[in-house]
């Protein structure tokens, strides 16, 4: 039974692979139309925070350090999400711990239900199980929302949305079909890993969180020979919709291990685009922008290592959308669409058999 269409405020949050810390955003929506912005905030991780969660990638409930992440993930929520008093509704994705679809499915550490009783407002959580649990890869999940982001710019020809966080992206997206859920409206897949690795090369090498900026890769050369055994990986010959854990690549930092920072930095910069590149190659019809979104589009080499292999590449805040907190605000909107019972994924973007709405609603007691 769907609930009324009326339009509400939802809290969208969103802590990504990258392990940087919590997004916050508020969405004015229906859960099919985006009607308006509100304030977006950001809640870093501290470093031992990050350590924290760190220690648990890659384990399952019940393992001996996802308690520990879940408490830390918990409690930035509930600090972050205490600055907005005036959402109805709260959209939790929670912190993916370990992805595999086809195998022991999904995890997100994080307990919506606990959230709902800290906050006393109702929670939206668990957003990829069902998919995984019904044949499907359980992301991305950020398509829908750049279906109706899409529209919203008025946008009448194809166009892709990329997101560059610890794992990259992209979404085909044809404007001209009203319905996300119809197969000829969307095509969405992971392309590989993004700015994961080169956080991992700073933390490991120079005890940095980041390359800032792309600095450091700048100044480097990349290793082609090295980026053409990366793409000869079984993933890019699998054709999408498909999905990545942040940990499937573990193999790309040894590979660089030979490098100097800055040629390793330029190597790791450089494979993450041609990822991209090789991704686009599945695009249904040639589109007219990519659009950029997350925080690897503020990383001037890999913007420059995008632009030499892909036409119209373009700072998607350069269209007046907040490319920081996309995932956030698209959280909002999936969790306004779970309130309303409407699809989540479909058979373009997760590879799911038929469109399924997926999450479930805490409210509290």
């Amino acid at each position: 039974m769907k609930e009324k269409a009326e339009p509400l405020w939802v809290l969208g949050m969103m802590s990504g692979t990258s392990l940087d810390g919590v997004d916050a955003a508020l969405v004015l929506t229906d859960g099919e139309r985006v009607e308006d912005f509100g304030p977006c905030a950001f809640r870093p991780y501290s470093a031992a925070e990050r350590a924290t969660i760190a220690r648990a990638l890659g384990q399952w409930p019940g393992e001996a350090q996802v308690a520990a992440a879940a408490e830390v993930v918990e409690a930035a929520h509930v600090e972050l999400a205490a600055r907005f008093p005036d959402a109805a509704l709260v959209g939790f994705h929670g912190q993916t711990l370990a992805h595999e679809p086809g195998g022991r499915g999904t995890h997100q550490a994080g307990d919506g239900a606990a959230l709902a009783e800290a906050l006393s407002r109702p929670v939206v959580w668990d957003f990829r199980s069902a998919d995984v649990a019904l044949g499907g890869q359980g992301a991305p999940l950020v398509p829908f929302f750049h279906h109706a982001l899409a529209r919203g710019l008025g946008a009448t020809e194809p166009l892709a949305f990329l997101n560059l966080g610890g794992v990259g992206n992209l979404t085909w997206v044809d404007p001209a079909v009203q319905d996300p859920a119809d197969p000829r409206a969307l095509l969405a897949f992971d392309t590989g890993p993004a700015n994961a690795p080169v956080n991992d090369l700073m933390q490991a090498r120079l005890d940095l969180a980041q390359d800032e900026g792309g600095a450091l890769a700048l100044q480097g050369t990349p290793d082609q020979a090295v980026i053409d055994a990366f793409l000869n990986h079984a993933y890019f010959y699998r054709m999408p919709p498909k999905s990545l854990d942040r940990n499937t690549f573990h193999d790309l930092l040894p590979a660089v291990a030979h490098l100097s920072d800055s040629d390793a930095a330029a190597t790791l910069t450089h494979a993450a685009a041609a990822a991209v590149a090789r991704g686009a190659e599945h695009f249904p019809a040639p589109i007219s922008r990519l659009l950029v979104a997350g925080g690897g589009r503020h990383n001037a080499a890999l913007m420059e290592a995008l632009r030499q292999r892909l036409p119209g590449v373009t700072d998607i805040d350069d269209t007046g959308l907040n490319g920081d907190m996309l995932e956030a605000q698209a959280f909002a909107y999936l969790a306004a669409r779970v309130r309303r019972g409407l699809a989540t994924s479909g058979p373009m973007t997760t590879g799911v058999p038929a469109a399924v709405g997926g999450g479930q609603i805490s409210r509290p007691e």
